[in-house]
Order: C-alpha cells, then sequence, then structure tokens
C-alpha cells in the first residue's frame, strides 16, 4: 500500500509540474546570468512547421548578445532562434540560416516582439512594438522540425542542452504566444495591445512549463505611459 501511495504522489507531482499555467499579468525573470537557468516550454507538435508567427514582450539591460527564443530538434541546432545580437539588432535563425534587422530603440526599455515565416515564400517578418521592419527571405521551402525542446533564457548548441553563459539571457520575459499560421497585421496590433487570439502552439494563458535552475515568476510591472497598449 506505501508503494501504491508512493507511485500516486509521484504520479501527481509530474502532472503538477506539467500543467498548463495561466501566467497573465507575470513574467518570467532570468535574475543573474547563467549557463544553467532556463525555462523549458513543453508543446506536443507532432508535425513539421510550415509557417509560424511568434510575439513575446522581453525586457533586458544587456547590451551584449544573448537568446530570446531557442527551439532546436533531434539532431538540428538552430532550427528557430530568435537572438539579439546587440543593441538594435535583431536575428532570426530558421534551419541554421538567418537574417537580420535593424532598428532604432530606446535602451534599456521593454520591448514586444513578433516574428513570422511561411516556408511556401520564405517571407520572414519582424515587428518590433507593433512597427514593421522591412521584409526579409530565407529557407523557402524548408519545414521546421517537430517534437522540438523549446528554451528561454539559454541558447542550446544540442537537444535541450549545451548551454554557453556568454548567451544567456537577464532579465525578463512574458506574454509569450505561438502559431501555426501567418498572423495578419491587425492580428498583430491585436496582440501588441494585449488580447491575442487563441494561440495553438504555445499559450501563455495555458503554458506548459518547467522552471530548472534560478527562474523567478514575478507580476509584470508595466510602465504608466505603456497602459493604452495593454488595455
Amino acid at each position: 500500500m506505501n508503494q501504491l501511495l508512493l507511485w500516486v504522489s509521484v504520479l501527481t507531482s509530474l502532472l503538477e509540474a506539467f500543467a498548463a499555467t495561466d501566467l497573465s499579468g507575470k513574467v518570467f525573470v532570468f535574475p543573474k546570468e547563467s549557463s544553467t537557468n532556463h525555462v523549458s516550454l513543453i508543446t506536443k507538435l507532432e508535425k513539421p512547421l510550415q509557417n509560424f508567427t511568434l510575439c513575446f514582450r522581453a525586457f533586458s539591460d544587456l547590451s551584449r548578445g544573448y537568446s530570446l527564443f531557442s527551439y532546436n530538434t533531434q539532431g538540428k541546432d538552430n532550427e528557430l532562434l530568435i537572438y539579439k545580437e546587440r543593441i538594435g539588432e535583431y536575428s532570426l535563425y530558421i534551419g541554421r540560416s538567418s537574417v537580420m534587422w535593424k532598428v532604432i530603440e530606446e535602451f534599456p526599455e521593454p520591448v514586444h516582439i513578433c516574428v513570422s515565416w511561411e516556408s511556401a515564400s520564405g517571407i520572414a517578418e519582424f515587428w518590433v512594438n507593433g512597427r514593421p521592419l522591412v521584409k526579409k527571405g530565407l529557407k523557402q521551402g524548408y519545414s521546421i522540425g517537430a517534437h522540438p525542446k523549446i528554451v528561454l533564457g539559454q541558447e542550446q548548441d544540442n537537444y535541450g542542452a549545451g548551454f554557453d553563459k556568454s548567451q544567456s539571457f537577464v532579465g525578463e520575459i512574458g506574454d509569450l504566444y505561438m502559431w501555426d499560421s501567418v498572423l495578419s497585421p491587425v492580428e498583430i496590433m491585436v496582440t501588441y495591445q494585449g488580447s491575442p487570439n487563441n494561440s495553438n502552439i504555445l499559450n501563455w494563458q495555458a503554458l506548459n512549463h518547467e522552471i530548472k535552475g534560478y527562474v523567478i515568476v514575478k507580476p509584470l510591472v508595466v510602465a504608466l505611459s505603456s497602459l493604452n497598449f495593454l488595455q
């Protein structure tokens, strides 16, 4: 009987660890540079991606490069990676190929980012604080692999591992949503203003995740000047 109770307890703990959590009004805080601290995002993505849109908010005072979103599959690093190279420069990697955008931005200030890509045309779009940047093209006809390891806070060199302290994220990440389609400009603006439609890959309001190391969930603090964007 004791053995049965032990297994029930273990199973309950596992279910709680991977249960969907509503993180509305909250952020993941990555308080210090590290080669271990990260959050794993769990999704049942069983088919390759032909299209996607990813949106999230981030706040950091790092001036060096760091990973914002790292998606690897078995044997393939940089399958999908959002990387900030330096102040005002962002890169998108798909299938190890990359394009870069330059943007004039306040530093340090919170930023809202939306990235979309479609396989048929290879066109990638990058939006910063509701403003579209110049469209770029990469990996036309490519399919992003399924069964990914998705990590916040670190850049993966391997499948869920291979972290480098010098590429780690320090700051806050929140309001993360991901779709298997390319959102329209109107839908991206609605997401930027804080009212996203139902996302079917990752949803901040029902997020399956696992925190590893020193990462804390805290309330989102919004400057008074930004409140109109979140209503």
